[in-house]
């Protein structure tokens, strides 16, 4: 991974940021040709303000002195032209490459397997897709074309003082590597507050997010107090780390003003003694023109410090958001059968599967579900059953065995074709501030509204979603939060409906709901499951009891195998869980 070390700017990395302008090089091109023009234009105000100094104003020639000013007017309007230009074209060159880099970056981030979010805080990755992305647009609007151009500016502006009076140039510019110094030190100092800046906003962003999401959480349990006293400190640091920027910046501009203000008592001592001693040497004019020129060359002078470490702050944040870039977290897609229609039949061989290292969570784990068959998969909280179908999907990739759907492994499918085929409804539904209509669609514009609405109808949801205000384009807003539980639900069945998956996985689809809705939900389900390969988790074992076959799983390990009249025949762990469920709390159990 490239890195920026010291003060040194990373070329390697530079030039990695600049292939995402490669779409835009005829804005470039006229960029850089604006930068050149400024900075050969610059110039010739100061030597025509003290020309019309010497040869109009002190002679009296008011005629001249009208046209001249007409002159200037022009090149005043010209120079306003210019760097309106040169403003426009670099901060749309900027933000025209973070726009395809950002969208690099989003699709790279879907694409990475779900391991690499269990280590990564969703905070850091906003940071990285939006603020960090703003410093790279800045390397194009504040940064490397502005550095060009100050430093253009200023060899112009040095070249022109010499070649007018070098003499008198070589006095003035006496305390420049005063400036100089002044400007490494404050270079070095300024980088290292930027990067804690840059550390602290990441801080800030995945607290905020993380707390925003959890605020039920929060509420529940009167945590107000106790996180807002951790989001002041987590502020607090951010604060203090724009408050060191800000101190080497109240340091650093006063002394360039110093430093200015010597050049300038230099230019009036020399210039006034030499007039003085010898009229005839020195004009007034070339004063004048020094004058003008010192403020032309201490400005961009000044600034190439600011705009020096707005370049390392942009190559910062492009070492950030190419790391992510380079995460090798995506799984592998080498598959390539994509067949017209799948049977389904899923049969797992010998498979073992750890999420970290060698802490296995399923253990040799061997079973065969036949085309359109439903096998329910139970057991207590952590024996595997969600890593069950986390592998199926290929969301995380098994150390060990091989898992088949229609005789074939999976990593021989397309990958995408491969998850299209397999629809999911999860206990926690996930639904995104939009419409119904995109919810169940997910913006998928080969399906139809006629789709939904008939898929609607057989998971029995179509009544309650036309009463809504907007019927299917009702916002759900975010997380659905305008939505019960139970409709939430519906949704969610609709959806894997409308996808006609061949292979259907329900995982505690009906534990967060109540006995009436599950009623309705059991009704919809019976409509999904039909003519489907099925895979049920549940913990309410009342629910899975039509199942062809009943996995019962115990930290990662097939325990029992069998119908739900057969394991409770057995006398082991499904009927020592059947009776927990319905004896032990007095429940009377279904009729077996």
């Amino acid at each position: 991974m490239s890195k920026i070390t010291g003060d040194v700017i990373n070329v390697g990395l530079l030039k990695r940021v600049f292939q995402y302008i490669r779409p835009y090089k005829n804005t470039f091109v006229w960029a850089v040709i604006l930068t050149i023009l400024l900075a050969v234009v610059a110039p010739l105000r100061p030597i025509i303000i003290g020309y019309t100094l010497d040869q109009y104003i002190f002679t009296g020639n008011y005629p001249g002195l009208l046209n001249m000013t007409l002159l200037m007017l022009i090149l005043l309007l010209l120079q306003t032209g210019l760097q309106y230009s040169h403003t426009l074209l670099t901060n749309t060159l900027g933000q025209s490459a973070v726009k395809d880099l950002r969208i690099n970056v989003f699709n790279h981030i879907t694409k990475l397997r779900l391991k690499y979010f269990d280590n990564t805080p969703i905070g850091q990755l906003i940071t990285r897709t939006v603020s960090d992305m703003e410093t790279i647009a800045e390397i194009f609007s504040e940064g490397l074309i502005m550095i060009i151009g100050d430093v253009l500016m200023v060899i112009v502006i040095v070249g022109v003082m010499i070649a007018r009076d070098w003499t008198l140039a070589v006095v003035v510019l006496l305390p420049v590597p005063l400036l100089i110094m002044a400007t490494s030190v404050f270079q070095k100092a300024i980088k290292s507050a930027f990067q804690e800046i840059r550390t602290e906003v990441s801080n800030l962003n995945t607290y905020l997010q993380e707390h925003i999401t959890g605020i039920s959480i929060i509420q529940y349990f009167a945590r107000e107090n106790q996180e807002y006293k951790k989001f002041v400190n987590i502020n607090g640091r951010y604060r203090d780390a724009n408050i060191r920027s800000n101190w080497y910046y109240s340091i650093f501009f006063p002394v360039v003003e110093a430093i200015s203000a010597i050049s300038m008592g230099l230019l009036i001592w020399y210039g006034s003694k030499t007039i003085l001693a010898h009229p005839s040497s020195i004009k007034p004019g070339i004063i004048t023109e020094f004058i003008m020129y010192l403020g032309m060359l201490f400005r961009p002078i000044r600034e190439l410090a600011d705009k020096f470490n707005t370049l390392q702050m942009g190559m910062v944040g492009a070492e950030r958001v190419f790391k992510v870039l380079d995460t090798n977290e995506a799984t592998e897609n080498n598959g390539t059968l994509a067949p017209d229609k799948l049977k389904g039949s899923i049969s797992f061989e010998k498979v073992w599967f750890a999420y970290n290292n060698d802490k296995f969570v399923l253990k040799d784990l061997s079973f065969n579900v036949e085309a359109g068959k439903t096998i329910a998969l139970v057991g207590a909280t952590g024996a595997g059953k969600s890593s069950t179908i986390n592998i199926l999907n290929r969301f995380y990739e098994i150390q060990k065995g091989e898992i088949k759907v229609d005789g074939v492994r999976i990593q021989d499918y397309e990958l995408d074709y491969l998850r299209s085929n397999i629809a999911t409804v999860l206990q926690d539904v996930f639904l995104f501030s939009d419409t119904i209509f995109n919810n169940i669609t997910l913006n998928n514009p080969d399906i139809k509204m006629e789709q939904v609405v008939d898929a609607a109808k057989k998971v029995g949801a179509h009544e309650f979603i036309a009463r809504l205000p907007g019927g299917y384009q009702y916002n759900v807003m975010e997380r659905g939060a305008t939505l019960s539980a139970g409709q939430a639900q519906l949704i969610s069945f609709i959806r894997a409906l409308v996808y006609n998956p061949s292979i259907l996985v329900l995982d505690e689809a009906t534990s967060s709901v109540d006995t009436e809705t599950e009623m309705l939900i059991q009704h919809a389900i019976e409509n999904l499951m039909r003519d489907r390969t099925s895979i049920v988790i549940a913990h309410r074992l009342s629910t899975i009891q039509k199942a062809d076959q009943i996995l019962v799983l115990d930290k990662g390990e097939i325990k029992e195998i069998g119908t739900h009249q057969e394991l409770l025949k057995l006398d082991g762990y499904y009927k020592k869980l059947y009776d927990l469920q319905f004896n032990s709390v007095g429940i009377n159990s279904p009729p077996n």
